[in-house]
């Protein structure tokens, strides 16, 4: 992944150096006892930035990115390269959010709609998110075909995980595999 940006939910660093980090042993400081533990650092080609908001009466009046992970000179050139962005934004998620809370009635508020079990929750999440990316064509992603006529596009096309819009009814019919 060229590129991750996103708000300054502190939760985001730590789930990204797991996933994406490597670990190192770190030295032992003296000549006895135990070694410390192993750490997780970032490694090289990792970009990550977050967006600082300021506020003031309730309204943003300044956005600044800040680098987390990774050199300016890699993320500029990450941002030139990319087919959807040239500014460090959180747009994207923030979109992404907005829709997951509208389509899933658990995740909004003041609702009676709430998850009493998490497990319930989490499947909810993954059926919202998986027809949000395969089975929603969003109409900033369109794109023209060879005759110049506009087709319309999921997030999973535009990230070439499939080709086609998928309805409902074929992906709820596809056998499911476990992955382990």
């Amino acid at each position: 992944m060229a590129l991750i940006s996103s708000d300054e939910y502190k939760p985001y660093t730590k789930a990204i150096l797991k996933y994406y980090g490597d670990v190192v042993q770190p030295e032992r400081k003296g000549k006895v006892g135990r070694l410390p533990k192993p750490i997780m650092v970032a490694p090289k080609g990792l970009n990550y930035v977050v967006v600082h908001k300021t506020r003031k009466d309730g309204k943003v009046i300044k956005i600044e990115p800040k680098i987390i992970f990774g050199e300016e000179e890699d993320i500029y050139e990450s941002l030139s390269n990319s087919n959807v962005s040239r500014s460090i934004n959180t747009s994207f998620i923030e979109r992404y959010n907005g829709t997951d809370r509208h389509q899933n009635a658990r995740k909004a508020r003041c609702t009676y709609e709430f998850s009493k079990k998490w497990e319930c929750h989490n499947w909810s999440t993954f059926f919202v998110s998986y027809v949000y990316n395969f089975c929603w064509p969003v109409r900033t992603l369109r794109r023209k075909d060879e005759e110049g006529k506009y087709i319309k596009v999921t997030p999973a096309m535009a990230a070439k995980l499939t080709d086609h819009v998928w309805s409902l009814e074929g992906w709820l019919s596809m056998p499911a595999v476990q992955s382990s």
